[in-house]
């Protein structure tokens, strides 16, 4: 077949096809990439953007289509193939052996001298980091590093393995401000250099910030590409869910009641045994929002799960409008009013279980739910029925598999079970991480909605605009502690980044 793609395409995707069962991933897809330029790939939650890039670098074969690599036709069946081709990706979970070396991880898997093979590696590591400004120690241990040093070891592995062409997936997810500024320059540097970045991401603003080019794909479709100087958020807001989408909600002044949760001193373990969550104390009242931000593996989970039942905690006392729920059981805290939605969707649910059954979790033992010993499933559909049209649930049925869904309608299953019973507390662990605008604007719509009914909502978010714009005050953790305290209106990106990265310590006012 002749070539298909100007001289100066690095990558070229023409009709691609992927269908799994009962879903049709990618439809006649078309993408084409420059060689030095970052075009950023955006689209809804199931859209199709990582299902493409996954065909791309051999993980998928796709059904129909064809590639070409440098105007050349190829057929990628396995990462190493696409490695062979100069292609690299760098996915959202880091893909390193935490108990190896920086340099071990780059070389793993490589052929080359038997006795001491990392001198070489070595020298391409300096050689990277002053080019790219890649820094990372050599012979420190993967588990030392913070998430922006992986990232960057991970970005080394595709150089050293000769990428030419570098996909990205949510680059951003786990990095404080400034690790994301460095990243930002990174990419810059290797474009200029010729490399071709792929730049997954849900976040409007770096599409801004980094890209030359935009490509949208709206339910396994390509819906436009664009110059990215020659647009702007709403018009690609607009393209990606079909409609237009806030990025201002509206939020009235916090109607402070009293008290709702009280926490003193609280400590509590990691899943291997170490201290977590060190001396943290906060209290929350009755119509605001406290967001905790942070750099994800800084205690976040730990403290949230202590705080719901999930995970005995070593020390401190926690209160539930003044009665001490320390060391209770979730069924305890349920009776208490407190609701949870998990940072991981499939804990909070039974992935098997259908909508219907799923939505009645909490209640599932009360009537009109129960008659005697048995369910009853009218009562149940009827009520599930109702959720499902109140809080936009698309779902085939409500007979069908809650696993089936994406994942923003798996999201608003949890948001309807948790929120439509006016929860005294609502812990919220990071609910939009994942999500596309329009299911975003949804979910913080409906938090802000339950603080101005009175209840006291927790939110843990790594999104630092989510957590400025849905906040009434901000702490934020770093290294299990609470490093301040401070209100909404006076935080800024800069003081905020110093703290998540330790660099900053503030006056945690005395919990009352």
């Amino acid at each position: 077949m002749s070539d298909q793609t100007g001289s100066d395409v690095a990558v070229a995707m023409h009709g691609i096809v992927k269908r799994f069962p009962g879903v049709l991933a990618n439809d006649h897809v078309s993408f084409e990439a420059r060689f030095g330029e970052v075009h950023a790939l955006l689209g809804e939650n199931g859209a199709g953007k990582t299902t493409l890039m996954n065909i791309l670098y051999g993980i998928y074969r796709p059904d129909e289509g064809e590639i070409y690599i440098k105007g050349r036709r190829v057929t990628i069946r396995s990462p190493r193939d696409a490695i062979r081709l100069g292609i690299g990706m760098v996915h959202q979970q880091y893909r390193l052996v935490s108990t190896h070396t920086v340099v071990e991880n780059v070389i793993l898997g490589l052929p080359g001298n038997f006795f001491f093979p990392d001198r070489a590696a070595r020298r391409k590591l300096e050689e990277f980091s002053e080019k790219y400004g890649l820094h990372v120690d050599p012979e420190a241990r993967i588990w030392q590093l913070s998430s922006g040093e992986q990232q960057r070891v991970e970005i080394i592995k595709a150089l050293y393995r000769g990428a030419e062409i570098l996909i990205l997936d949510e680059p951003t997810s786990m990095l404080t401000p400034g690790e994301i500024d460095e990243l930002l320059g990174v990419i810059r540097r290797m474009a200029a250099e010729g490399h071709t970045v792929i730049f997954i991401t849900h976040k409007l603003d770096e599409v801004f910030d980094i890209s030359d080019r935009v490509t949208v794909l709206r339910q396994g479709k390509v819906v436009a590409t664009l110059e990215t100087a020659r647009t702007d958020k709403p018009s690609l807001a607009r393209l990606m869910v079909g409609r237009e989408v806030l990025f201002r909600l509206e939020k009235r002044p916090a109607s402070v009641g009293q008290t709702v949760l009280r926490v003193e001193g609280l400590h509590a373990l990691n899943d291997r045994g170490l201290p977590a969550v060190r001396n943290v104390s906060f209290a929350i009242a009755a119509g605001e929002i406290l967001g905790i931000a942070g750099v994800a593996g800084n205690g976040q989970r730990e403290l949230v799960e202590a705080l719901v039942g999930l995970r005995p905690s070593t020390q401190g006392r926690v209160f539930i409008k003044e009665q001490e729920v320390t060391h209770q059981p979730p069924r305890t805290l349920i009776e208490r009013g407190v609701c949870y939605i998990p940072g991981e969707r499939l804990i909070g649910l039974v992935p098997s279980l259908s909508v219907a059954e799923n939505l009645i979790l909490r209640n599932y033992c009360q009537a009109p739910f129960t008659q005697g010993a048995f369910l009853n499933y009218g009562a149940i559909n009827e009520y599930a029925d109702h959720l499902v049209a109140q809080y936009s649930v698309a779902t085939p049925s409500l007979k069908t598999p809650v696993k089936l869904l994406s994942g923003g309608n798996i999201q608003r299953v949890i948001l309807a079970r948790e929120t439509c019973r006016a929860p005294t507390l609502l812990v919220a662990a990071h609910p939009t991480s994942g999500l596309d605008v329009g299911a975003t604007e949804y979910i913080r719509q409906l938090l802000l909605a339950q603080r101005d009914q009175g209840t006291a909502v927790l939110l843990v978010s790594e999104d630092l605009e989510e957590v400025l714009q849905l906040s009434d005050r901000i702490a934020v953790m770093f290294e299990g502690q609470i490093m301040g305290i401070l209100p909404a209106d006076q935080a800024d990106l800069e003081t905020i980044g110093l703290m998540m990265a330790g660099a900053k310590k503030m006056s945690v006012p005395e919990v009352v």
